[in-house]
């Protein structure tokens, strides 16, 4: 089991932690890594986006002018898709653009994402880390010491004044260990988790 330092709010070590190998060393693949991420961003995809149809364009049926003589094109009716205001032709309608992936490469691909973190030594392990109050500058002044500038925060349990602060802070995100996830594990640079989320995350995939 790889031993990593735990530290306190203001980054001094207070004591260490072991990190299960079956979680934190596993080989990671970027073909699975990727699969995941994908499948992630199309399920959040809206697929809302619709045009109207020729048959969905409210106008009279009429044919326009006479079939032959005129020397134009032969028009049906108003609704045509050359026209302005008619139909649109081969536009989108709604969809879903989500796909399923099994839950043991889901799975997998969460251990690799952590593992890659583990390995690149981006993790960062803290014993607690609470606020008096909802502060923004009293949460950035913690992440300040902690040299934290892009991280994902995971909680093992709900901790408004800590989510709260956090919010206008792009950079950061705080997510309580129920929905860590691939995506946001890899689009941050530091993970960091609190020492009792550690036991519920190894709880959870174990």
């Amino acid at each position: 089991m790889a031993v990593v330092d735990v530290i306190n709010s203001s980054g001094k070590k207070v004591s260490q932690v072991d990190l299960n190998d079956e979680i934190f060393n596993v080989p990671v693949k970027k073909s699975v890594l990727h699969e995941v991420v994908t499948m992630q961003l199309a399920n959040r995809r809206a697929g809302t986006a619709s045009t109207k149809h020729r048959s969905d364009i409210r106008g009279s049926g009429r044919k326009l002018f006479r079939q032959k003589g005129t020397g134009r094109a032969r028009r049906g009716n108003i609704k045509s898709p050359l026209l302005r205001g008619g139909g649109v032709a081969f536009g989108p309608k709604p969809k879903s653009w989500g796909f399923k992936v099994p839950k043991k490469v889901k799975k997998l691909a969460l251990k690799m994402a952590l593992s890659s973190k583990l390995k690149d030594d981006d993790i960062l392990i803290l014993d607690q880390f609470e606020l008096e109050k909802i502060k923004t500058k009293a949460f950035t002044e913690i992440a300040g010491k902690l040299n934290m500038e892009n991280a994902l925060i995971v909680i093992d349990q709900q901790n408004e004044n800590l989510e709260v602060s956090s919010r206008n802070l792009p950079e950061f995100k705080v997510m309580r260990f129920e929905g860590l996830n691939v995506y946001d594990i890899l689009k941050h640079r530091t993970l960091v988790l609190l020492e009792a989320s550690v036991k519920a995350i190894e709880g959870r995939l174990l």
